[in-house]
């Protein structure tokens, strides 16, 4: 029976457990980006994100609480100085999981676990979608302008090109 199974105990002893996820959020932190398996992914992430809304407050008490959880003075500096000050306005959601496929021995889920403000493509996606905007015909005159549109672009294309044309002989 399952009674008040609240975690993915991922067939492994607590100490284990409590050792794998310990490096794996470490190593998360210092990466930004790790691939595993799909439940040790959502193992990790439930395991990760109280950690990061831990280092939202920089002080004494949240760097030794989340020092007992890292136990890497290096995760625990890059934590508190690099990922806290991105991630300050977001009220949670810190992790991304990215399914990629089955792993070929023993086809076991695998994905890509990251940390949701330090992906470059999707930042970048983000920005990009808020700067283009939708242009619309009217219905009535609309060919009128693009035909005026097409007759300044043609005039303005063959001028440049007869100044270059003139320019290039006096050069040699």
């Amino acid at each position: 029976m399952n009674h008040k199974k609240k975690f993915n105990h991922l067939g492994r002893t607590s100490s284990h457990r409590k050792a794998m996820l310990s490096n794996m959020a470490t190593s998360l932190i210092l990466h930004k980006r790790i691939s595993t398996t799909v439940p040790k992914a959502k193992a990790l992430r439930i395991y990760v994100e109280p950690l990061i809304t831990k280092s939202k407050t920089d002080n004494t008490h949240s760097r030794r609480t989340v020092f007992s959880y890292l136990r890497q003075k290096k995760a625990v500096t890059e934590l508190f100085s690099e990922i806290a000050p991105k991630i300050i306005n977001r009220p949670g959601g810190y992790t991304r999981i990215l399914r990629t496929g089955t792993r070929l021995g023993d086809n076991a889920e695998t994905c890509i676990i990251e940390l949701v403000d330090f992906n470059a493509t999707y930042t970048e996606v983000k920005q990009e979608v808020k700067k283009t905007t939708t242009r619309r015909r009217r219905s009535t005159g609309a060919k009128k302008a693009t035909a005026e549109v097409t007759e300044a672009t043609v005039v303005e294309e063959e001028a440049p090109k007869a100044e270059v044309a003139e320019e290039a002989p006096k050069a040699e």
